[in-house]
């Protein structure tokens, strides 16, 4: 269902089986200039994806055909590098670091204030701009060289010296996407995850993720340096980050 055509903006799809509450973050989100897409379940959802280009899906996770984590699951490794914000009821530290793992970029728990989703939505979208404008990788690059490792960003999974494929999380491949784009600068908690805002810096999930994903790293000589903590500040790659 469109509910605002030939906007301005990017698309948001929201995925909201409570027609009152979809209503609702449609009336929210209608206040900035996006075109704005709405499904009550999972089926409807893909079916608009297959059709539409979507920039942010606002997704809950309790649909009537099927959870939201496996459809978040199931569209990044699809490929889909549009941003996710879960709204869900589930407020266990499990189900957010699942959906963070999974390929989300935010998770909000309802109920939640209005404002402060939409402050997120442009937030997420304003970060996805920035990073197609600035990004130095070239158009046509498939890898990413770093250390002993490359990064195929096609199909989002680590490759050895030997070309042994390492399989990475939704999550793991977002924090490393970020990092090659950005060699040899200190990166915050909140630089890392900037739509998050201010909440960011109190989440540990982030330092879960990766000290996951420099076990991973380590597994060949010289992995176990390519992301370094920098007391009280966060975290760097040290370069140089070739492009091929």
């Amino acid at each position: 269902m469109t509910q605002q055509p030939d906007r301005a903006g990017g698309c948001i799809l929201v995925a909201e089986d409570d027609p009152d509450i979809r209503e609702l973050i449609v009336a929210q989100l209608s206040k900035e200039p996006n075109r704005l897409e709405s499904a009550g379940t999972l089926a409807a959802v893909r079916a608009i994806m297959e059709s539409t280009p979507v920039d942010l899906l606002v997704l809950d996770l309790n649909l009537p055909d099927g959870d939201g984590i496996d459809l978040c699951r199931q569209l990044r490794s699809g490929g889909y590098d549009g941003a996710i914000i879960m709204v869900t009821a589930r407020d266990a530290a499990l189900d957010r670091v699942l959906g963070l793992e999974f390929g989300a970029d935010d998770y909000l728990t309802k109920p939640f204030e209005p404002r402060e989703l939409l402050a997120r939505v442009r937030n997420l979208l304003r970060r996805v701009r920035n990073a197609a404008a600035s990004s130095g990788r070239p158009r046509n690059a498939r890898f990413a060289r770093f250390g002993p490792w490359r990064l195929d960003l096609h199909q989002r999974r680590l490759v050895g010296p030997d070309d042994r494929l390492v399989m990475l999380s939704a999550a793991e491949f977002r924090l490393l996407d970020r990092f090659v784009d950005a060699p040899n600068q200190v990166m915050s908690r909140e630089e890392l995850l900037p739509e998050r805002g201010a909440t960011v810096s109190f989440d540990r999930s982030i330092d879960i993720q990766i000290s996951r994903l420099r076990q991973k790293l380590a597994a060949e000589p010289g992995g176990a340096d390519v992301i370094l903590t920098v007391r009280s500040e966060g975290y760097v790659m040290p370069g140089p980050v070739i492009f091929e």
